[in-house]
């Protein structure tokens, strides 16, 4: 079986949620970056001190997780049901092939070096 990158784009404040969801279900290993950007909606419109202003890239936080690809069905669920409120920014999943892992400290090789 191929070795899948599961990155996820979601709400900043998603993240500790999802880290406890994946680790129920048997993924503690897990990338966190930091992102700002926009999708459609072009950003957003805030208020402040009763100033308007629009504010083109929206903070996010991409996580990044590397399964064997019979899990990424399972891991794609979990940040659904975790991620999901049903407005606009929920984010974003993107699932990729990864050619080769290798272990730097032991040297194992693929699925042995998750």
């Amino acid at each position: 079986m191929a070795i899948k990158r599961v990155e996820a784009i979601i709400r900043p404040e998603r993240l500790e949620p999802l880290r406890v969801g994946l680790e129920a279900v048997g993924y503690p290993g897990i990338t966190v970056t930091e992102v700002e950007g926009h999708g459609k909606q072009r950003g957003t419109v805030q208020q402040f001190r009763g100033n308007t202003y629009k504010v083109y890239f929206v903070s996010k936080v991409k996580v990044e997780i590397v399964v064997d690809g019979a899990d990424v069905q399972k891991v794609m669920d979990t940040i659904v049901e975790v991620c999901n409120t049903g407005t606009v920014g929920d984010g974003k999943i993107f699932v990729t092939t990864i050619d080769e892992v290798l272990r730097i400290r032991t040297k194992e090789k693929d699925i042995a070096a998750l």
